[in-house]
């Protein structure tokens, strides 16, 4: 019984200092700071609301910071005008994300194709050819037919061109993907319909792709 009892008073006693911290953390920090921290670990846009819910701050409040960070990163703040950064906070299906300023698209490109290895893993293969042939498909669905977390094999294929996102899911808001021209170029064919059948390639010619290339 006593151990029990120490076991818990360590518990509350850790779950105080975390909630201390925390309450640092946001004491410290302006509203703009927080919600860029969590913008930039952001996979998926981020509604107002869970930006309010993270930062235990009105929703209100939380929107009228992003519209001033939407202006602050285009260069078109009142208090501070310049220049558009490099980045830009767009409000994609309702929520937010950062996204490279598409005038940049050529310089991130090229460096990527510079940067990266050029073979690719197996397992970015496989979700590739998952994408290929099912998409649009949400990073959920790619992640059900491999029955492994692919997030940083998504990434990947983002940053090497290969995949890009093509809309979101609207019953659930999750980001479809699908090819990309390069790919296309890479496999020498003008069209995803060009893609050989999958079905004599696997095993039962069904499991996890029932249906023919789009």
């Amino acid at each position: 019984m006593t151990e029990t009892t120490e076991q818990m008073e360590e518990t509350a006693e850790t779950e105080q200092a975390a909630d201390t911290e925390l309450s640092r953390a946001r004491n410290g920090h302006t509203l703009a700071q927080q919600l860029e921290a969590l913008l930039i670990v952001a996979d998926e846009p981020l509604s107002a609301v869970a930006l309010a819910t993270a930062t235990d701050r009105p929703v209100r409040e939380v929107r009228a910071a992003l519209e001033a960070l939407v202006a602050e990163f285009n260069g078109e703040a009142a208090e501070r005008p310049g220049s558009p950064r490099g980045f830009e906070l767009r409000e994609v299906a309702g929520g937010y994300r950062f996204y490279v300023r598409e005038s940049l698209d050529p310089v991130v490109a090229d460096f990527v194709q510079q940067q990266t290895p050029a073979r690719l893993s197996q397992a970015a293969l496989e979700t590739l050819a998952v994408v290929a042939y099912r998409q649009p498909i949400s990073r959920g669905a790619i992640a059900s037919i491999r029955a492994v977390n692919v997030d940083s094999v998504v990434r990947t294929l983002l940053a090497r061109g290969l995949i890009t996102e093509v809309g979101q899911d609207p019953e659930t808001t999750a980001t479809l993907y699908g090819t990309t021209e390069a790919l296309l170029g890479h496999l020498g064919v003008g069209d995803v319909s060009e893609l050989p059948p999958i079905a004599p390639l696997l095993d039962d010619g069904s499991e996890g792709f029932d249906r023919e290339p789009v």
